[in-house]
């Protein structure tokens, strides 16, 4: 779906005050997302896209009920125009700054407090993709390097199965990263609902640790990040088996771009090399 497809849908929809042509475009990926006056128009890729939407829209609202600070539903229900899931959210204010792991930890403490909503919850499933992002890179990475991470896949998937939480499962927000927190005047508030997941919270912890370990966080931040939360889930034993499934998922998904660009190939086999040594101290980049 490209942005001229994305705005005859949402002129299609009806659901601006004025034309689509007028909209600004913010994000264009698996959905459309674009702005106008105090609302923000969600357009999905395709049909398969739909019952994910609703879903947000159900979570908007039970975070809504819950007094949870997160991005709230304009309306209740989801559209589906020319086979595309349209969705309409009310805007956020501007930043007044940004994000701080500290931040997301005040409202993950919120999010795990909440018993389960009436309506089901996917867990939350690291691993899912894997299989599908490394047919991506199919000839670009070395048959080896995929071999060796469908192993990792495998086994992690199986401990995981087996762990013993510290927390109560229950919701998690299951993207935990600042990027995910917009400070607007009235403070933090929770974004992308998407990935909202019924599993083991520290699924939402493991997240800043691996960021801490891997991707430069300072730890002064980080420590910032688990004074706020009240724990720091290093200290759990399974903790190492959530970050090596999360690991193993970050690796094949950069492989997907190998395909077309050099740098994300070099990224994936500096990622897949610290793997097979057990070095914990490589520098890893966000792509």
């Amino acid at each position: 779906m490209d942005e001229t497809r994305a705005r005859d849908v949402l002129d299609a929809a009806g659901v601006l005050p004025g034309a689509a042509r007028d909209a600004r475009l913010l994000a264009l990926g698996e959905n459309a997302v674009f702005a106008v006056g105090d609302l923000v128009v969600k357009v999905g890729r395709d049909a398969e896209l739909l019952d994910r939407a609703r879903r947000e829209l159900d979570i908007a609202v039970w975070l809504a009920e819950a007094d949870v600070p997160a991005v709230r539903a304009a309306e209740p229900e989801p559209l589906l125009v020319d086979g595309h899931p349209v969705t309409v959210w009310h805007r956020l204010p501007d930043p007044v700054r940004p994000s701080e792991p500290r931040d997301l930890a005040e409202l993950l403490r919120m999010v795990h407090a909440l018993p389960s909503p009436a309506f089901a919850l996917p867990p939350r499933d690291l691993l899912g993709g894997v299989e599908r992002w490394l047919r991506l890179a199919g000839d670009a990475i070395d048959p080896a390097d995929a071999a060796y991470l469908r192993e990792r896949r495998d086994g992690f998937a199986a401990a995981a199965a087996a762990l013993t939480p510290h927390l109560a499962p229950g919701p998690i927000h299951g993207d935990a990263l600042p990027r995910n927190v917009h400070i607007g005047p009235g403070g933090p508030v929770l974004v992308d609902l998407e990935t909202f997941s019924a599993d083991l919270r520290e699924h939402d912890l493991v997240v800043m640790a691996l960021s801490r370990d891997r991707y430069g966080l300072p730890a002064e931040a980080y420590d910032s990040f688990t004074a706020a939360y009240g724990w720091d889930v290093r200290a759990w034993e399974g903790c190492s088996v959530l970050r090596g499934a999360r690991e193993t998922a970050s690796c094949a998904w950069v492989a997907q771009h190998a395909p077309s660009n050099p740098k994300a190939l070099a990224e994936f086999e500096r990622r897949v090399a610290s793997l097979r040594d057990g070095d914990e101290t490589v520098r890893w980049y966000p792509f």
